[in-house]
């Protein structure tokens, strides 16, 4: 197992899922610590990974423990104490004090009853949230399952925007796919902006700036526009909300394909 059969079959991949065997696995850590480039492969897909974590992630309600641990505690007995009565009195008082055991018994039913309804109704609004929320797992991994199939895919190749002098900390990982049309980028090294600028994407086509899209703030791995015979990606910082025209002394990054 070399370098060119690891990075051909996302043996890097598999590795951090879990499914290579354990010879494999220290196959791979061998080579990792000696092969600079596989390292850095390995950083960057490692990275993939947790931003597409971050943004699929979805953080269950906070009072779905409250209401489940409420819903299947049991109800406290009551016991209710009758006074000793004695035997020398009437038939009539024995009848009155049957009757009023039950009637308190029938309240104290009537009561318990209630509080299963409300208590089966949460439970039941408990369901349908959770349910939400399962759909929306199951939408979120087919996303992420359609982004990880394209950054393996050996038509998708792979760009590293560095930041200039204007920011040099700046660093963008680009996957352009001219096969499926698909640009997607990971931003998670780009710092931080105000409240008044965005990043702001552009594909160079015959000296000509085309806009690919407004690079989210909220999000680490994203998608921005395909343009057909791109020459090269550039970063700029814009005004919020983007501009139909590049700021050129604001220009962070940029890479020829």
């Amino acid at each position: 197992m070399d370098k060119a059969y690891i990075l051909k079959n996302g043996i890097i991949e598999q590795y951090l899922l879990g499914e290579l065997s354990s010879e494999d696995e220290l196959i791979l850590e061998r080579l990792l610590k000696t092969d600079e480039e596989l390292k850095t492969r390995f950083n960057v897909v490692e990275s993939n990974f947790e931003a597409m974590a971050f943004d699929n992630a979805i953080v269950p309600p906070d009072d779905v423990k409250a209401h489940l641990m409420s819903s299947v505690k049991g109800a406290e007995t009551k016991v209710v104490s009758l006074p000793k009565r004695n035997s020398s009195k009437n038939y009539l008082a024995v009848v009155a004090s049957i009757a009023a055991v039950l009637v308190i018994g029938s309240v104290w039913m009537y009561s318990q009853l209630n509080d299963t309804k409300q208590q089966l109704q949460i439970a039941e609004e408990k369901n349908s949230l959770l349910l939400k929320d399962l759909e929306g797992l199951k939408t979120n991994m087919v996303k992420a399952t359609a982004w990880l199939d394209l950054l393996n895919s050996p038509d998708t190749k792979q760009y590293i925007l560095n930041g200039n002098a204007l920011s040099p900390e700046a660093k963008v990982v680009s996957y352009v796919n001219h096969k499926e049309k698909r640009v997607v980028v990971n931003t998670l090294a780009l710092p931080k902006l105000d409240a008044e600028h965005d990043y702001q994407m552009w594909a160079d086509v015959d000296g000509e700036m085309i806009d690919m899209g407004v690079i989210k703030k909220d999000a680490h791995l994203l998608a921005m526009n395909y343009i057909e015979n791109a020459a090269s990606l550039n970063i700029t910082i814009e005004p919020t909300g983007g501009s139909d025209h590049p700021t050129v002394s604001r220009l962070i990054t940029n890479v020829y394909l």
